[in-house]
């Protein structure tokens, strides 16, 4: 059985980041959510219109089917993806059997100062305040505090993840 982990937060929690370390320590794939919005989106949010449900709906449909994809070829993968909402993990999840949830989680003033570092992003710091009205937290697998090092984040997840049994 494939594992597949997504690291879901709001913009500038560190999702690709950690993504990418983790997927470098354990040797999985990582896809990051943001490679995969059409151009239209990326467009809207780099103009600070934040995106609707109507959106998202193509981008999350498309994330799906990797990570069905990536089941059926029983590879393992890690998705950053921000699923704000319980609606969006659940089109996330659709009808696969088992993946693994973390959620990064942080302060706004944390975040935001992250965000208005970051260069060349679509996704800028005025944005924040939506996601955070559009965020409903999630019961996730693993729930983490992003304030720790990026080393402890990492190896906290890779600990949890090399518990989950695989077939």
């Amino acid at each position: 059985m494939a594992k597949i982990c997504i690291i879901m937060g709001v913009s500038g929690s560190g999702k690709s980041t950690i993504g990418r370390l983790l997927s470098q320590r354990l040797g999985w794939t990582f896809y990051d959510g943001d490679d995969f919005h059409p151009q239209a989106n990326k467009d809207k949010m780099s103009n600070g219109i934040p995106l609707d449900d109507r959106d998202r709906q193509p981008w999350l449909e498309k994330l799906h089917d990797l990570m069905a994809e990536t089941w059926r070829d029983r590879d393992n993968a890690i998705v950053a993806c921000s699923a704000l909402k319980a609606a969006y993990r659940e089109i996330l999840q659709g009808d696969l059997e088992s993946i693994f949830w973390v959620y990064l989680k942080g302060d706004y003033e944390n975040i935001r100062a992250r965000m208005e570092k970051r260069q060349d992003h679509f996704m800028k710091a005025v944005m924040l305040e939506n996601q955070l009205a559009l965020l409903e937290e999630p019961e996730a697998d693993l729930i983490i505090d992003i304030s720790q090092s990026q080393e402890d984040i990492v190896r906290k997840i890779a600990d949890r993840l090399s518990h989950i049994k695989s077939d």
